[in-house]
């Protein structure tokens, strides 16, 4: 079998268009949860915490400030080294409340699901059969 044709079978597999639709799917999802988080929720949450939520201008000097800079820009402009402590609380804090969001969306998902699609598996034949077979050796008059 030629490269080409190989090539073209594994493509062409079901699992591998599965795939690539799933991260499409997942890409354009990923930017409506962050649509959500940064839009709606975070100015909620901001609002609700009297706008004290964004720590991205929160940090740390941690060397020679000879101009006495004050804010980060103009810090990492001059190449000063700095630890962004809020940069990642920041990042972390919404990462929390993504999280929290697509866990709330498999539960509703999961409720609108039919019993069909998550009915249990139907038992074995062979452990029916046995089954039967106990029952009926269970009810075998004794000698």
């Amino acid at each position: 079998m030629s490269i080409i044709n190989e090539f073209r079978e594994f493509a062409v597999k079901g699992n591998m268009m599965d795939m690539a639709i799933g991260v499409i799917i997942g890409g354009a999802f990923g930017k409506i949860i962050d649509s959500l988080v940064k839009d709606i929720i975070m100015p909620l949450i901001s609002v609700l915490t009297g706008g004290g939520v964004d720590f991205t201008q929160k940090f740390v000097v941690l060397g020679d400030n000879p101009n006495n800079l004050q804010s980060l820009d103009e810090l990492t402009k001059a190449g000063v080294n700095v630890l962004t402590y809020g940069n990642f609380i920041t990042i972390f804090l919404n990462f929390l409340i993504l999280a929290w969001v697509v866990f709330l969306m498999v539960k509703v998902i999961n409720r609108i699901r039919t019993p069909a699609e998550v009915e249990a598996a139907a038992t074995p034949e062979d452990v029916t059969l046995l089954r039967e077979i106990r029952d009926e050796l269970k009810n075998r008059p004794q000698a």
